[in-house]
């Protein structure tokens, strides 16, 4: 599950379809439900892809484009997160991004996707890389194996966007999200999170049990009827120290 080429096309593959009222409450599920936030969907769009690069060598779709790429890698850079940080990609989708990572010199990689056509075209990218320290895992982040834990960064480009859209409760899939990004974060590591369906107010609402924002990244501005704003919005957050919570 990654999303779209360049800014603009992402948001509107992921977002403008399923419309959504702002003045909607954030308990109800206001999202139109859409294929995009379903299994079968990311399974038919990566096989396709990995046919694509198979034949042409074409790596297909970055979601967010690559200035969301250098964006989060800027950030790491900037806190000196040590380069043997363990760092977890949700919905790696395509692996580019793990590519980018590797390259930088992050040598504690791991990417999940619940599409095994994704893991496989991920694999073969990173096979034609020449790079060896990349672990892909085909793996439902809302039913994780007791394998996944203990990272020291977590990423999400779209897949939270996505798990949005399912048609089939999606209100409780956003909120065993959250539980499932607690129980593999570590205790103050940090979750940097790029969504195009969600504001910034609305992403603090979803993630305030256990979590905390760290900063807010800055992401390009559009001017429309005299008034400017995010397309997307691209947070850190960081997760809590439940024993200091407790006893505050």
């Amino acid at each position: 599950m990654n999303a779209g080429a360049e800014v603009d096309h992402s948001c509107a593959t992921v977002a403008a379809l399923p419309a959504r009222s702002r003045e909607d409450s954030l308990e109800e599920d206001s999202f139109v439900p859409s294929a995009l936030g379903t299994r079968e969907h990311w399974n038919a769009v990566y096989e396709r892809e990995l046919q694509t690069f198979q034949e042409y060598g074409d790596v297909g779709e970055i979601w967010f484009g690559e200035e969301s790429m250098t964006r989060l890698i800027r950030w790491m850079e900037k806190h000196k997160i040590p380069l043997d940080a363990s760092v977890l990609d949700i919905g790696t989708g395509n692996g580019v991004f793990l590519v980018e990572l590797a390259k930088f010199g992050f040598s504690d990689i791991t990417g999940i996707d619940y599409s095994p056509s994704a893991i496989q075209l991920s694999g073969s990218i990173v096979e034609k890389e020449g790079l060896s320290n990349i672990k892909l895992k085909v793996e439902d982040f809302l039913n994780l194996s007791t394998e996944l834990s203990g990272f020291h960064i977590c990423i999400d480009k779209g897949t939270f966007d996505a798990i949005s859209l399912n048609p089939d409760n999606a209100i409780e899939k956003r909120k065993q999200y959250v539980k499932s990004l607690s129980m593999v974060l570590k205790v103050k590591g940090f979750f940097l999170i790029t969504s195009c369906n969600w504001t910034k107010e609305e992403l603090l609402n979803e993630f305030s049990e256990g979590f905390e924002l760290f900063e807010e990244l800055s992401t390009p501005t559009f001017s429309f009827g005299g008034r400017s704003g995010h397309s997307v919005a691209a947070l850190v957050f960081q997760k809590k120290n439940f024993l200091l919570e407790k006893f505050r």
